[in-house]
């Protein structure tokens, strides 16, 4: 997925879930719902700055299942920046259905800085964790 930053602190993918992730029948399975919402909710706070990108960790994952997230279908993932203290960010993601643009699940997050010596901030792109501006 490539993932753009559309506003400060807000950021949007789209994305197609193929049949092999379906947990029942037309359905995307919720433990891929949840892997999408921590993605999104955790690249909000990286944002294009190539000069303060943070790249984070989640701690803590909330999801609210609200309708059946389809496969086959095409999805909207929006992700926006919420409170910040020192090392830890909070995060909101949401996915929406393209076409309709209904809410069909959302979370936040808690996330927390991945130290420096861990990763080299200069290979987000080579490494495919780029955020890019829209």
């Amino acid at each position: 997925m490539h993932i753009y930053e559309t506003a400060p602190g807000v950021v949007e993918t789209q994305y197609i879930a193929p049949d092999h992730f379906q947990g029942y029948p037309g359905v995307l399975h919720g433990g891929i719902v949840a892997a999408l919402i921590d993605e999104i909710s955790g690249r909000a706070h990286m944002g294009s700055d190539p000069n303060n990108p943070r790249f984070m960790f989640t701690g803590k994952l909330e999801v609210k299942y609200r309708k059946n997230v389809p496969i086959g279908k095409l999805l909207k993932i929006v992700g926006k920046v919420g409170k910040t203290k020192g090392r830890i960010a909070e995060a909101w993601a949401g996915i929406y259905d393209a076409e309709t643009d209904e809410l069909l699940a959302e979370g936040t997050g808690m996330h927390i800085n991945v130290p420096d010596q861990q990763l080299d901030m200069s290979q987000l792109e080579e490494l495919g964790w780029k955020v890019y501006p829209d």
